[in-house]
């Protein structure tokens, strides 16, 4: 694989693990006060959803390559973005 194509890939998966987050953070604000069943349902909808999404556009980048340094890249950037939220909530909270 080309470098440009890695590291636009790895970008990309950095971002979209911010944007995980950040909806993961609004569908369980979403779903909270709802049935199990219905959590259950929306839970395994919007994986299945954001998964697909996540292939379509490795797909248009680099023909839908997964290697374990985008997956890592992917988790960095929840991760990240968990701990920046978190920090942001404590600072709201005070």
């Amino acid at each position: 694989m080309i470098l440009k194509i890695q590291i636009y890939s790895f970008f990309v998966s950095f971002i979209y693990g911010i944007i995980f987050y950040l909806l993961l953070e609004l569908n369980s604000k979403i779903i909270y006060s709802s049935r199990l069943i219905t959590k259950t349902i929306f839970s395994f909808l919007f994986v299945l959803v954001n998964c697909l999404l996540y292939f379509i556009i490795l797909m248009k980048i680099n023909n839908g390559y997964i290697h374990l340094y985008f997956c890592l890249c992917f988790i960095l950037g929840y991760l990240l973005c968990k701990v920046i939220y978190k920090q942001i909530v404590k600072r709201i909270i005070k």
